[in-house]
Parts: C-alpha cells; sequence; structure tokens
C-alpha cells in the first residue's frame, strides 16, 4: 500500500516537472518570438539618436540676450561613446547597473530582489532595472508600475541587446537620460548644472550628474543643491567599492565645493513670457526643433518694475505694471506681486475701471473738436438727464481753463465736454487708441466708468506720446533655431495716424500739467513727464499712465475681488510705483522736451477777419452734398447765384442759391468747427 502511495507521488512529481518543462519550453519560445518581433520593430541607431519624441525646447531670451527662461525639454550636444569621459559612464554605472557590461539586458540578481520587494510592500519599487531597461522604458513605454509594463520592458531590453552593442545603449542613454531641471542628456545637465560641456567633467561633477537619475526632481541642483551634493558622496563610494576610483581620488573629491549656475529667477518674468509664447502659434510652424525666442523686454526695467510694484503696492493689494517703447516694444511686465502664488496677468488679462485715467479720450474728442487748452469752461453744477455728477472736493470754481480741469481733473468739466462732442464720440476715440473692451455710452462714461486693460491703456498713452500715431504693443523680436536659421523677424509697422499732431501735442500739454500742477505731482521724475491719474468709487482701483524719454507706462493697483482699500488713489501709491520705476528706466535716455507747440489748422489760427468774411482760397469747389464742381459752375462772389432747377426740393434750392463762402465749404464737408464770435459786420468792399 506504501509501494502504491510512493508510486502516485512519483508520477505526481514527474508530471509536474513535465509540465514545468514545457511550460518553460513555450515560455522560452513565446519570449524568443516576443523578443524577435521587438527586434524587427525597433527603429534604427540613427532614429534613436533623434530626440523630437521628447518635446520642444524654447528658450526666452531678453533684449540683451541673456536668457529669461527655458521651457520644455532642454538638449546640450549629442556626445558619442569615445567623447564621453570615462569618469561619466563610470559613475553612472556604478549607481545605476554595476553589472551592466555583463547581463543580456535583464539583471536576473537585480530582477529577484525586484520581484521580492513587490510581494513584501504590494506595489513594485525602482532599483530591478538594468540601464537597458531604462533607456526602453524612457524610448517607448510609460512610468506606471505594473507587472504588464515590467514584462514588456523585459521584452524591449532584449531586443536591444541584441540588436545594439553595450557602448551603443549606454551612448543612448546618456544622451537621453532625464536629469531634472529640464535636462535631458549629460551634456544639457552639465551645461545646465555647472556652466560648461560635458566633455571635461570631473569627478565630483560627474558623481553629482550620475545621482539625479532616481529622483530628479528631488536631487536636481535646481531643487534641492545640498540633497545633489550629498547623493554624490553616496555615488563616489559606490564607485571606490567598484573600483573605478581609487581611494585617494575619491577622498580628493569635494562635491559640496562644485559651484552650480545659479537658477535664472523665474518670477515677475514669468508674466511676460506666459503672454508672448501663445503667440509663437500666429508666427511660426516649427514645433519640434529647439529654438531661442528674443524678445523685447529689458531686464533692468524689469527689475525696476518688480521693485518698484512690490515696495508701493498697499498690503492685500496687487500691482500691475506695463512699460512700452515707443515702437511698442514692451520693455516690462509686472502681472502681480508673485507669480508663484498666482498667475493671474491683471496686466493683460484682468479689466477694471479706469477713473479718472479714461478722461484722456475725452479730452482728445474736445481738442479735435476745436477746443484748446486755454479755452475757458465753466465748473458749475451739471444736470444731465438726472445724472450729477459731483467734484472730489464737493465744490465748483467757476470759469476754469481746460489746462486746469484737466490737472485738476474736474468732473463736472469733463461731463460738460464729454456731452458736448457726444458720449458715442468719446466711446469712438477709446476704441481708435486701442481700447478693445466694450465701452458704454452712458453719460457717467467720462468718469471712467467702463472695465479696460491696462496693457491697453498703457497703449493709448504712448499714442498719444507717438504724436498721435498708434502704437502696436509687442514682445517678440525674433525667433531663431538653435543652429541659427531665422524663422521670424518683427518688422516695424508703418503707424496709423489716431489724431492730428496738434491735438496730440495739445494732449501733452494737459497730461504735463497734470503732473507738473495736477493730481499727479508724485510721478515727477526731474525730468519732463506727462500722465494722468485715476481712482474708482470707494478706492477700489488707482492707476496712473504717463510716458518720460520715450518710455510709457501703466501701473495699477487694486484688490482682485475689487474691495475697498483705504487711502488707495492714483495720485498716491500708482504714481509712486510709477516714479520708483521710470528713474531707472529711463536713467540713461536723454530727457526731452515734449514738443507742444506745433503748427495748428488754418482754420484755427488765421485771422478772425479772413476767416469769417475774406475771399475763399483757391482750392476745389464742392457740391451742398460734397461732390466736386467745376470753377465755371460755381457761384462768383458778390454775382447773381444761379438758380435751381424747378425741380429741386425747397430746400436744395436755397442751398443753391447760397453765396460760395468758407462758413458754406465746411457745413458742406461737414467739418466741425466753432461758431464765430459775435462782432461788428465789416465795413463794405470798395
Amino acid at each position: 500500500m506504501a509501494s502504491t502511495a510512493s508510486s502516485a507521488i512519483k508520477r505526481a512529481l514527474i508530471t509536474t516537472l513535465k509540465i514545468g518543462v514545457y511550460t518553460a519550453i513555450v515560455g522560452l519560445i513565446a519570449l524568443v518570438v516576443a523578443v524577435g518581433i521587438a527586434m524587427s520593430s525597433l527603429p534604427s541607431y540613427q532614429e534613436l539618436v533623434r530626440r523630437d519624441d521628447l518635446g520642444q525646447m524654447i528658450r526666452v531670451r531678453a533684449a540683451d540676450g541673456s536668457v529669461l527662461v527655458s521651457l520644455g525639454p532642454s538638449f546640450g550636444e549629442w556626445l558619442s561613446y569615445d567623447e564621453i569621459p570615462p569618469i561619466m559612464k563610470n559613475a553612472m554605472v556604478a549607481v545605476e547597473d554595476r553589472r551592466f557590461r555583463s547581463h543580456i539586458g535583464v539583471d536576473p540578481v537585480g530582477l529577484a530582489r525586484a520581484v521580492k520587494v513587490r510581494f513584501d510592500r504590494g506595489r513594485w519599487r525602482e532599483g530591478g532595472s538594468t540601464i537597458t531597461q531604462q533607456l526602453a522604458r524612457n524610448i517607448f513605454l510609460t512610468n506606471t508600475r505594473t507587472f504588464g509594463r515590467k514584462m514588456r520592458e523585459a521584452i524591449l531590453a532584449l531586443a536591444l541587446e541584441r540588436r545594439f552593442s553595450k557602448e551603443q545603449i549606454l551612448e543612448l542613454y546618456l544622451n537621453r537620460v532625464y536629469f531634472g531641471g529640464g535636462a535631458y542628456g549629460i551634456d544639457a545637465a552639465a551645461r545646465r548644472f555647472f556652466g560648461h560641456s560635458a566633455e571635461n567633467l570631473t569627478l565630483s561633477e560627474a558623481a553629482i550628474i550620475a545621482g539625479l537619475v532616481k529622483a530628479p526632481s528631488n536631487y536636481s541642483p535646481t531643487a534641492d543643491a545640498e540633497a545633489a551634493k550629498g547623493r554624490a558622496g553616496i555615488v563616489i563610494d559606490l564607485m571606490k567599492q567598484q573600483g573605478y576610483v581609487s581611494a585617494f581620488d575619491a577622498a580628493s573629491a569635494e562635491p559640496a565645493d562644485v559651484k552650480l549656475v545659479p537658477t535664472p529667477k523665474q518670477n515677475s518674468v514669468r508674466y511676460f513670457t506666459d503672454w508672448v509664447l501663445p503667440q509663437l502659434d500666429t508666427l511660426i510652424d516649427e514645433t519640434v526643433e529647439p529654438i531661442d525666442v528674443w524678445t523685447s523686454l529689458d531686464a533692468g526695467m524689469q527689475r525696476a518694475a518688480d521693485q518698484a510694484i512690490n515696495a508701493n503696492t498697499p498690503p492685500g493689494a496687487q500691482g500691475a505694471l506695463v512699460s512700452l517703447d515707443r515702437d511698442g516694444a514692451v520693455r516690462a511686465m509686472i502681472g502681480g506681486r508673485d507669480y508663484v502664488s498666482s498667475l493671474y496677468n491683471r496686466a493683460t488679462q484682468a479689466t477694471r475701471q479706469p477713473g479718472s485715467a479714461f478722461k484722456l479720450f475725452v479730452y482728445l474728442a474736445a481738442l479735435e473738436a476745436g477746443h484748446t487748452p486755454n479755452d475757458t469752461v465753466v465748473d458749475e453744477p451739471v444736470n444731465i438727464n438726472g445724472w450729477r455728477p459731483r467734484n472730489n472736493d464737493r465744490t465748483h470754481h467757476g470759469p476754469v481753463t481746460v489746462r486746469e480741469a484737466f490737472a485738476r481733473s474736474i468732473n463736472t468739466v469733463s461731463a460738460k465736454l464729454g456731452q458736448e462732442v457726444g458720449f458715442r464720440t468719446v466711446a469712438d476715440m477709446a476704441q481708435r487708441f486701442g481700447i478693445t473692451t466694450e465701452v458704454n455710452t452712458d453719460p457717467s462714461m467720462v468718469l471712467g466708468t467702463s472695465d479696460v486693460r491696462l496693457i491697453d491703456m498703457t497703449r493709448a498713452f504712448a499714442g498719444v506720446a507717438s504724436k498721435g500715431v498708434a502704437v502696436v504693443p509687442y514682445g517678440i523680436v525674433k525667433v531663431a533655431t538653435t543652429d541659427g536659421r531665422l524663422l521670424y523677424q518683427h518688422e516695424p509697422e508703418s503707424g496709423r495716424t489716431l489724431v492730428a499732431p496738434w491735438v496730440a501735442a495739445q494732449m501733452t500739454d494737459l497730461l504735463q500739467a497734470a503732473v507738473l500742477t495736477g493730481t499727479g505731482r508724485a510721478a515727477q521724475i526731474g525730468r519732463p513727464v506727462a500722465g494722468k491719474t485715476g481712482t474708482t468709487s470707494a478706492n477700489k482701483d488707482g492707476w496712473f499712465i504717463g510716458f518720460s524719454s520715450g518710455i510709457t507706462t501703466g501701473v495699477w493697483m487694486g484688490r482682485d475681488d475689487a474691495r475697498p482699500i483705504p487711502g488707495l488713489q492714483g495720485g498716491r501709491a500708482p504714481a509712486m510705483a510709477f516714479h520708483g520705476h521710470m528713474v531707472k528706466a529711463v536713467a540713461s535716455r536723454p530727457a526731452e522736451e515734449f514738443e507742444i507747440e506745433v503748427t495748428m489748422p488754418d482754420w484755427q489760427t488765421e485771422g478772425e477777419e479772413e476767416a469769417w468774411t475774406g475771399e475763399p482760397d483757391d482750392f476745389l469747389m464742392v457740391d451742398p452734398d460734397g461732390n466736386p464742381i467745376s470753377p465755371d459752375a460755381a457761384p462768383q462772389p458778390g454775382g447773381e447765384p444761379d438758380r435751381a432747377a424747378p425741380d429741386q426740393p425747397e430746400q436744395e434750392q436755397e442751398a443753391a442759391g447760397e453765396t460760395l463762402s468758407q462758413e458754406w465749404l465746411d457745413r458742406a464737408v461737414g467739418r466741425a468747427r466753432p461758431p464765430p464770435p459775435p462782432r461788428e459786420p465789416p465795413p463794405p468792399r470798395p
């Protein structure tokens, strides 16, 4: 009976062994087939040398060529196996795969250890992957920790080992692996962290780079310099244990003394880069090759802007600033006090009420309609369809000049001028100067009740500074590949005339008065400045926008939730921030006097006698509808007027019978002009 049981056990064991052998054979055959299929589908070595699959590298540069920020992967030179320093190859093998030169792509010892950890801890832990497996994962797979992914990784590693030599695999690995800080490959890492090529790495530097692969986010010098140097010490100890360096060399290495390249400041400048980079989609078609984006940003002006906003913005409030050069180049942009805590760009995205800064458009419309800075207007109570604006000082000053009314930001005068020229005309003027948001035409709009963007308001003031010619903000100067191939070059735009030069000159006169004697005195910088303050109801927003020496700067301050800020006024903190920024922004530029005396049009400067009673000048005649007519058909001064045809309407007959005068011509072509002052009729001509 015992013999029968023993025979049964023996047969079961033999059967189990046979099943195991057959299973192993089938598994081996399946593995060989899988590896063969993987080998046939592998790209060629030259295809793997390309790194297009890692994404596009973009380096954003300031106007002086310095790198503001590097985005996407960063690539250095591709180094061949012979060009890679032995100390770098040995450091990587020591820390990542000590049996690299002897295994077949998968390390059974390391794999067994990884499987044990998997069952002990219930999840996969890094440690069992060889360099070849890591290369397979980096190129072809994801980082998900599943058994299926681990099997595919092993099959691909075996295929890579059959297809390529150990030297080729290590070369691919060292040129493609991610080392943190956006750097892919040892040359990019060496340049990123140490400022030089990987061809002349020291032992300590090679150890720092080799130590990054395990956790590039944790050990990257850009994230934690001390952790990176501490990890390098472990790598050097492993190299000594495996015989790659002598005890003397290991003891002489001092990773703690390695000088790291400082990480470029990426706080406030990111507001600017976030604004310009989306514009690449409309400028270039290149989406793969690494590129350099040269911008208009002035690093010195940006620092000055950052300091000015943070030094003057009230506690609990946000501040924004935009500086434009005379051609529209954005020299500085601050979208908030801290980019890390808030990515919202208040310079280009936020829409807020501008308060009295909007009066720029009211006075532009009034000047274009014929008013001058020396005209007298009456500051008195105003009632426009039930709307009764009040002045900030709750008083009225009687007759004042247009210049004084603007400088003192008198609300009632702005309301009267807006009603006179038409609120739709004021809205059109704002949109003509670059306001892209909707502008309402309610009477209160003259006091800045329509939401606007800071960059649009700054652009509008820059249009005045450029003598009435449109200024279009831009930030990208040129785009080129890293080997110098030009992809885009900014071309200066032929400026569109917004208002006549004499209108812009008179507006500059008013803006200068606002800084010299009015609400913007805190913005004075010791050279000619023109600008305007703006404060909204309950002190929710404060603005100052002005220009000097070719630079136009706009400043806004307020809370994101639009709650009141006690004491916030455009003539205080915003004007002080403008001052703090501009004294540094224009320090290297010559002071420029404003051209506020320009040639006026004939209808404003010609003598009154000649303007209203003299002979008409010799120019093209037009009929009452503005259509040209021949001189022969035109009525002669003092002559008998032609009679209109009988079938003409009565109004047309009256028009046709009028004497051709300057007034008639102005009315015929629709040219607005102020009514002539009452006077005695001129003596009759002899």
